[in-house]
C-alpha cells in the first residue's frame, strides 16, 4: 500500500509534492493481503465460504448505487465506489480499485492454489476444464438474464457485431461477479491446455510471471518517462504540465498522441527492454531465498 502511494503515484505524476494521489491495483492487492493475512488462521471452508459471498454477493450494492445521488463516504469508496475526494484546496484523492471484489477473488484464489497443489496431469486438466466451463456458464446465463451480476446492461445494437460488444461490456472498476467469471474462466482453459508446455516461448514469458511486480512498478516509470521527454520534444513547458488539480498522468496532454500502431510498437520495445532486467532478478530470487525477496 505504500509503493502505491509513494512510487507508483510518484511515477505517474512525477509530482514530488503528491497533489493527487490514485489508489490503484497495487493498494487493493496490498488492502487485501492484509485481510487474507488475518482469514488464514481460519478454518479452510469458513475461508472458502467468505470469498464465496464476497464474489457472488457485491454486486448487491449496486442496486444502493444505483439509487444514491450523493458522493459516497470515503469509508465506502474504498470497499466498492470509484470516486474522487478533494480532501483540501492542496490535495485530492482518487479512489480507482475499491478493494472488495479484488480481495474476494484474491481468497478464492488462495483457496483455488490448495486445491490445484492437490492434483496433477489428468485430473488437473480436467478440475481446470470443469471450473473454466462452469464459470463461462455461468456468466452468460446471468449475463442473458440481464439482472444480476454486473451493473452495466446490454442491449440489442444496430448489428451483431455491435450486440456482442454490448453483450461483452463489463464493469471492472470494481470487478463485477460476470467480469470475474468470465475473466477467471477463460484463464482456467487456457491454462488446462498450456500447462505442460515448454518451449522458448513459454520461457521467456515465465521470466515476467516469476517477478511481476517488479515488471509492473519498472514498466510505468518506463512509459511515464518516455512521454515526458516526448511532451518537453513538442515544445512544452513544465506549467503546462504539471498543475494544481490535474489528474494523473502529468505531462501529457489530452489529443496529443501516437497512432495505434506507434502504441503497439512502444508497448513491445518496454517489454523487450526490461526482460534482462527481469532475467536477472528472477534468477537471482531462485539462487537466494532471503524472506523480502517473497515480497518482490
Amino acid at each position: 500500500m505504500l509503493i502505491e502511494i509513494c512510487i507508483i503515484n510518484l511515477e505517474f505524476s512525477f509530482d514530488i509534492h503528491f497533489g493527487f494521489v490514485a489508489l490503484q491495483v497495487i493498494w487493493a492487492i496490498g488492502i487485501s493481503m492484509i485481510v487474507l493475512g488475518l482469514l488464514i488462521w481460519l478454518p479452510f471452508n469458513v475461508i472458502f465460504l467468505v470469498g464465496l459471498i464476497i464474489v457472488f454477493g457485491h454486486n448487491i450494492l449496486d442496486y444502493y448505487e444505483a439509487g444514491s445521488t450523493q458522493q459516497p463516504a470515503l469509508w465506502y469508496s474504498l470497499l466498492h465506489k470509484v470516486s474522487i475526494y478533494k480532501l483540501s484546496p492542496h490535495f485530492t484523492l482518487m479512489v480507482f480499485y475499491p478493494f472488495l471484489p479484488w480481495c474476494g477473488l484474491m481468497i478464492l484464489g488462495y483457496c483455488f492454489g490448495k486445491l490445484f497443489l492437490k492434483v496433477e496431469g489428468g485430473k488437473r486438466k480436467r478440475m481446470l476444464i470443469l471450473i473454466g466451463s462452469a464459470l463461462l456458464l455461468l456468466y452468460f446465463a446471468l449475463r442473458y438474464a440481464n439482472s444480476y451480476g454486473d451493473p452495466l446492461k446490454w442491449s440489442t445494437q444496430k448489428d451483431g457485431l455491435y450486440t456482442f460488444l454490448s453483450f461483452m461490456k463489463l464493469m471492472k472498476y470494481p470487478p463485477s461477479l460476470l467480469f470475474m467469471c468470465v475473466t477467471v474462466g477463460l484463464a482456467m482453459l487456457f491454462l488446462a491446455f498450456t500447462q505442460n508446455v515448454n518451449n522458448r516461448m513459454s520461457r521467456v514469458i515465465m521470466v515476467y510471471g516469476r517477478v511481476p511486480f517488479l515488471y509492473y512498478v519498472l514498466h510505468f516509470l518506463l512509459i511515464h518517462l518516455f512521454s515526458t521527454m516526448v511532451f518537453f520534444a513538442r515544445g512544452h513547458s513544465t506549467a503546462e504540465g504539471i498543475y494544481e488539480g490535474k489528474e494523473l498522468p502529468n505531462f501529457v496532454i489530452p489529443g496529443e498522441g501516437v497512432s495505434l500502431g506507434i502504441v503497439y510498437l512502444i508497448w513491445i520495445a518496454i517489454v523487450i527492454v526490461l526482460y534482462p532486467v527481469c532475467k536477472w532478478f528472477s534468477e537471482y530470487k531462485r539462487q537466494y531465498k532471503d524472506w523480502w525477496l517473497s515480497y518482490l
